[in-house]
Parts: structure tokens; C-alpha cells; sequence
């Protein structure tokens, strides 16, 4: 772990006064779409502009790609999955993301970032949270949010939502339940790995009281800016 924790500590959030970069994760079913149209509108009332970008994606290139994994039909190899979504990534923070946090008062929301592959390709497809780290080692990989909501719930109840929605699934949302346990595991890694950053809220309880809590994270993220830049 102590290898680990060296290795995140080489990664910072972008530095531009007035704006944020902030993520959602959480496996499937989660309510991650849910929360996060709720703090779009939350933080467009407070007076900022609001970005809603989703991983893999956000991009021509990036939306392509997504495409390419989500609707496979074969498995795709778990080396080939990470660096599929690293390049997504690396185009997407280039592209889109560094250029619009440079106008001060904007506000960037990823729907998944680099956590989603810790607990993914590093955790439940077996590369291992170290391989994650040393891929996104190179600048732009190297960003990561000033806070990132990890809306927990457990693997039942993650395959009981997913039934409720009773729509196809994906090439991840095809995967067992022994997946998504490994899924977990993953993501409590990420919170032992990026403790600062990472705020675990517990996901199984209603919409409002779930998003009471994100409410909480954003108003202290924003306050504790607004006094490092005073």
C-alpha cells in the first residue's frame, strides 16, 4: 500500500482560481445521473457556469470509443479496456476540460473518472491498482478533481435497480455479481488511496437525503476555495 500511496501523491488537481473539477462514481444503479443533474441545477443557482462530461466520452474521438466498448459484443481485453479509456480521458481533459476551466466561475462534472478504472479494469478485470496509476502517469492523466462523490451501495442492490430499469444492458451491466463485489473492493481502495478527495456517501437511502450530503462536499469545496483565493 505504501508503493501505492507514493504513486497518489504525484496526482493534483488542476489550478484555476474560481473553477472546479468535480466527479461522481459508483457502480451500476448507483444513481449517479440522478445526483448529478441535481447538482448541476444546485450549482447553476449559486451563479456557475455547469459542464456535465461523461467517461468514456465527451468528445468525437472519446464518444467513439465508447461506443466501441460499451456495444461489444466480445470481451475485450482488460489491457485493451484501460488504455481505451486512458485515451479517452487524455483527449477529453485536453479538449474540453482544461480549456474551459481556464474561465473562472465554471464548474466541470465528470459522470467517472480515473476511480471507475482503479475499480474496473484494476480491481474487478485484474490488472491491479498499480498498473492503473502508472498509466495515467504522463500529464494530462496526471489531473484529477478537487472532490469526487462516491455514492456506495452494495452489489444486491445494485443487480435489483438494474432489473427495475428492465432496458438492455451494457458490456459492463452483462457482468456477474462477483464483478461488481470486486467492483467494491475497488472502490474502497480508492477512498484509502485518495482519502482528501474521495467522500463516501451512502447511496442506498432516498434521493434527497443522498444529495443532502453531495450538497454538503460542494458547499465546502466552494468556501474553502473562494478563501485560498481571496
Amino acid at each position: 500500500m505504501s508503493e501505492l500511496l507514493s504513486l497518489a501523491n504525484e496526482f493534483r488537481p488542476p489550478a484555476f482560481p474560481g473553477s472546479y473539477f468535480i466527479s461522481f462514481e459508483g457502480i451500476e444503479g448507483a444513481g449517479k445521473s440522478t445526483q448529478i443533474i441535481k447538482a448541476k441545477e444546485y450549482l447553476e443557482n449559486q451563479g456557475h457556469r455547469v459542464l456535465v462530461l461523461r467517461e468514456p466520452g465527451g468528445t468525437p474521438f472519446g464518444e467513439k470509443l465508447r461506443q466501441a466498448i460499451l456495444n461489444s459484443k466480445n470481451d475485450i481485453h482488460p489491457v485493451a479496456e484501460l488504455h481505451l479509456f486512458a485515451s479517452s480521458r487524455a483527449q477529453l481533459l485536453e479538449e474540453v476540460t482544461l480549456r474551459e476551466l481556464n474561465t473562472p466561475g465554471t464548474v466541470i462534472i465528470y459522470d467517472r473518472y480515473i476511480d471507475s478504472t482503479i475499480a474496473y479494469q484494476g480491481k474487478a478485470r485484474g490488472l491491479g491498482t498499480k498498473s492503473i496509476l502508472q498509466t495515467h502517469s504522463t500529464f494530462p492523466l496526471t489531473l484529477v478533481p478537487h472532490k469526487t462523490f462516491y455514492l456506495k451501495i452494495d452489489p444486491e442492490t445494485s443487480q435489483s435497480r438494474q432489473k427495475m430499469r428492465n432496458a438492455p444492458k451494457d458490456y459492463f451491466e452483462r457482468k456477474g455479481l462477483d464483478f461488481y463485489k470486486k467492483l467494491v473492493e475497488g472502490y474502497e481502495e480508492v477512498t484509502h488511496l485518495f482519502p482528501t478527495r474521495v467522500v463516501t456517501i451512502d447511496a442506498d437511502r432516498s434521493i434527497d437525503n443522498v444529495f443532502h450530503d453531495i450538497k454538503i462536499g460542494l458547499d465546502q469545496l466552494i468556501s474553502q476555495s473562494v478563501g485560498v483565493h481571496e
